[in-house]
């Protein structure tokens, strides 16, 4: 009988460098990915929108993000993006109006190290959003001047990124919650009262990778990203419980194997307009497009 616990043991011990290995071959995700996947994609959509927004030929975002100097542990991190999102108009001369210039400087720290496959990160955002306009920011009927009008808030976030790795599913996922403030000082003074000042974000992303493994650096085929958004303070003298106030989002990317860094998405959107001085405008829309994906895991 002793002998039969001895063997038993003894296979035990070998099988143990086979499960340790196995274990070391699911890399851990380091800020580079956290902060590419909270910064987001850029995109450009295709001119065949479904739903209330005016007809476009296409909306593009272009988020590239330029990384500061991290600390040797890489636990700290700095990113500046110059992000800027476009609107071109399915009308005469095909104009391109009042883009909204959002460039912003993020530091990242993550509370363990990236040898981790559960990692909790802590971040932090100085950001402007403005659309180049000097005009006023009202017209003679009492309407808001899309066209020319100001518009211009700095804001401030603060939030905490969960990331894991599903061996279940072989996928990577990763929750966000923040808080988004503009100061009233910081806001043109037109905004107040129909501009929400503090918003909650929330948003849960997975990436789901190829059968083979994790270890050789492979892309994501399919991603799925949702967010919710709740607008708090004064705005339009909606009660603080009125749907009016959410905004959400559901993004589905597949990455063909035939292209490189790009893939085809679908989109739906729903809540007020992001676009600058277009916020008051209430979005229901279906969109697809292509979108940038250089995240490796």
């Amino acid at each position: 009988m002793n002998r039969k616990i001895y063997r038993v043991l003894f296979l035990l011990f070998l099988t143990l460098p086979g499960i340790s290995q196995t274990k070391d071959n699911t890399e851990g995700i380091g800020l580079t990915v956290i902060s590419q996947v909270n910064q987001g994609s850029s995109y450009i959509t295709f001119p065949t929108d479904i739903g209330n927004i005016e007809p476009l030929w296409f909306e593009a975002n272009i988020n590239p993000s330029f990384y500061l100097r991290h600390s040797k542990n890489f636990r700290l991190m700095g990113v500046i993006t110059p992000q800027v999102i476009i609107r071109m108009y399915q009308e005469p001369s095909y104009p391109v109006r009042t883009p909204s210039y959002i460039p912003q400087v993020t530091f990242y720290y993550m509370f363990s190290g990236r040898n981790n496959t559960k990692n909790l990160s802590l971040f932090g955002r100085l950001a402007h959003h403005s659309n180049g306009q000097d005009g006023p920011f009202y017209l003679e009927n009492g309407e808001i001047n899309v066209k020319s009008g100001d518009f211009s808030t700095n804001f401030f976030e603060l939030g905490l990124i969960k990331t894991r790795y599903s061996k279940r599913f072989h996928a990577y996922q990763f929750f966000k919650t923040s808080l988004e403030v503009h100061p009233v000082s910081w806001s043109k003074v037109e905004m107040k009262g129909i501009y929400s000042t503090v918003r909650w974000h929330n948003a849960f992303s997975v990436f789901k990778l190829p059968v083979k493994g994790v270890s050789d650096k492979k892309k994501a085929r399919i991603s799925l990203k949702g967010e919710l958004t709740w607008m708090f303070g004064e705005l339009n003298n909606w009660d603080w419980y009125s749907l009016n106030r959410v905004n959400l989002k559901l993004t589905f990317y597949y990455h063909p194997k035939f292209l490189e860094d790009v893939g085809l998405f679908v989109q739906y959107y729903h809540g007020l307009d992001y676009y600058n001085i277009y916020f008051h405008h209430q979005l229901d829309v279906l969109r697809f497009g292509i979108m940038t994906e250089k995240l490796r895991f």
